[in-house]
């Protein structure tokens, strides 16, 4: 998928990752998107991508002319076979590529893989309700709010509030899943 000729949307590579993690170091010093509160290095973001990338799960980046200006993923909304058909999304975009329709090319690209995937369900959880722009971006693309957990996080001296909302995937939950349980 290509927005224009010189940004794309492709899967993640190995080489990507010190822009990866560069881009959520970021994420966890200065925002509110992760619940994180020190930034992991390049070890643990590489095993964290290869735990994913393993099981099929995407994990793709906006690259401009060899720049990765966001990254986005979706993985195990929780560890329990039920669930095997639910996905969490999770993107993070560059500090210089925010508001640029990144995140737009991210998140539709990843409901793309994880439809293709025959996935059922995609739920964000937004970490922090003051996230505007993160909530609008994935209304306009067909989620729903389906909660609220207040206070459930304290990060840069203030408590913050979750915002969960979903979205059905291809068939939804019209049919019974067809991913294994493995």
């Amino acid at each position: 998928m290509s927005l224009s000729l010189s940004l794309s949307l492709r899967p993640s590579l190995e080489t990507d990752l010190p822009a990866i993690t560069a881009i959520y170091a970021d994420a966890v010093a200065h925002g509110s998107a992760s619940f994180e509160l020190d930034p992991p290095d390049l070890a643990e973001m590489t095993r964290r991508r290869a735990a994913l990338v393993e099981r099929d799960f995407p994990y793709l980046v906006a690259d401009r002319e060899g720049e990765i200006l966001g990254y986005a993923y979706a993985g195990p909304y929780r560890p329990r076979a039920a669930y095997r058909s639910t996905v969490e999304d999770s993107i993070y975009v560059s500090p210089n590529a925010r508001r640029a329709g990144i995140g737009r090319l991210l998140l539709a690209g990843l409901i793309e893989a994880c439809e293709a995937r025959d996935f059922r369900l995609m739920v964000a959880v937004i970490g922090d309700a003051q996230s505007h722009g993160s909530i609008g971006l994935h209304r306009s693309l067909g989620f729903e709010m389906v909660g609220t957990l207040p206070g459930i996080g304290y990060k840069h001296g203030r408590w913050l509030s979750t915002v969960l909302m979903q979205r059905p995937l291809g068939p939804g939950a019209s049919v019974a899943p067809t991913r294994s349980l493995a």
